[in-house]
């Protein structure tokens, strides 16, 4: 074969290549929740609220296309959600700063447990944690899905026209996003000229230290995560297990004792029982869920006894305190579930 026609064959084949890798690239969908229309070329139109099949503090039919010419902050959140629950103070602080100069902030509550799909308890959370501003239940993903997010807590700053300018997941980048509020609300020809330039984050902001990573019950979110119980039983679906205590307990695992049962959703105790768990933090909280009667449960951190009555399906404080690793231990009683353990 003499060089001439190597050199077409080559760049055929080159040819070919790039235009594989730009159709694969073409086929692959955006990250933004839309992709077909563009501001300025970068900043995508807002996803309407979809799906939605509860309101609170608003009229049924809430809709972003309505609040054009204001500006939406959407809030993806649910209400046992640690770290969405540490974001609410600076929420409601911008919904009384800013309501009456044109910001709407509507929470748009995604739950990750059944019981927090209903409207009872989420309109029970947003009175305890004084949310005025609007909520609307996602309870089918729908909302979450059209705007492809993945996360709790997920901000969403959409201008005045309708487009995403500004996004943000997880605790934090208060002061950025405040920032980012007062920018699109002078874009609607709103002064802000008396509101006082947002405060510095404070250090208590950060994650400084090492802590015990979320720690899940029901089988369907703890196995998929490699988060097994620590006992040579472990855990078996939808079965109930008489589990013992094994000599030597490791850190960041759950253990048992006495009956319980393997639900989707959750761990139930069948029998007087009690959770171990060594733990590294300087908070230490537990999401408990629906049961039949109110519980009183004993909490002992490193042998130091307090009693906490269980009487609604919400996140619980157990610990809070000096940062360390502390061996916890809960006694329950027969009935009692529980579906996660977070730490701070």
């Amino acid at each position: 074969m003499n060089i001439k026609r190597r050199l077409i064959i080559l760049t055929f084949i080159i040819i070919l290549v790039a235009l594989s890798i730009f159709l694969i690239e073409k086929s692959k969908p955006s990250s933004s929740p839309q992709n077909n229309v563009l501001k300025d070329g970068i900043y995508p139109k807002s996803p309407e609220l979809v799906g939605i099949e509860g309101y609170i503090n608003t009229k049924e039919g809430l809709s972003i296309e309505s609040l054009k010419g204001k500006v939406v902050l959407i809030d993806f959140w649910t209400y046992t959600c640690i770290n969405c629950l540490r974001t609410l103070p600076y929420l409601t602080s911008w919904d009384k700063k800013y309501s009456d100069k044109g910001l709407v902030i509507i929470g748009v509550h995604t739950p990750e447990f059944n019981f927090e799909k209903k409207y009872e308890n989420v309109l029970n959370a947003v009175k305890e944690n004084n949310i005025e501003y609007p909520i609307v239940q996602d309870n089918s993903y729908a909302t979450w899905n059209a705007f492809r997010n993945r996360y709790w807590p997920r901000k969403y700053l959409i201008d005045k026209d309708g487009y995403i300018k500004y996004d943000h997941a997880g605790e934090g980048a208060y002061k950025e996003t405040e920032m980012k509020i007062q920018e699109l609300l002078k874009e609607t020809g709103e002064s802000i000229t008396e509101i006082p330039e947002p405060e510095e984050l404070k250090l208590s902001d950060f994650i400084l230290f090492p802590r015990t990573p979320e720690l899940y019950a029901g089988y369907d979110f703890s196995l998929t995560r490699g988060q097994n119980i620590g006992n040579k039983e472990g855990l078996q679906p939808e079965n109930t297990i008489d589990y013992s205590l094994p000599e030597n307990l490791e850190k960041d695992i759950i253990y048992l004792e006495g009956k319980w049962k393997s639900n989707q959703d959750d761990l139930q105790a069948f029998s007087d029982a009690s959770i171990y768990l060594k733990f590294t933090g300087s908070e230490a909280n537990i999401v408990i869920g629906e049961m039949s009667d109110k519980q009183e449960i004993e909490i002992l951190i490193d042998n130091v006894s307090k009693k906490i009555l269980i009487n609604e399906p919400k996140l619980y404080n157990i610990y809070n305190g000096k940062h360390g690793t502390y061996l916890l231990q809960i006694k329950v009683k027969s009935g009692f579930n529980f579906n996660a353990f977070t730490f701070g």
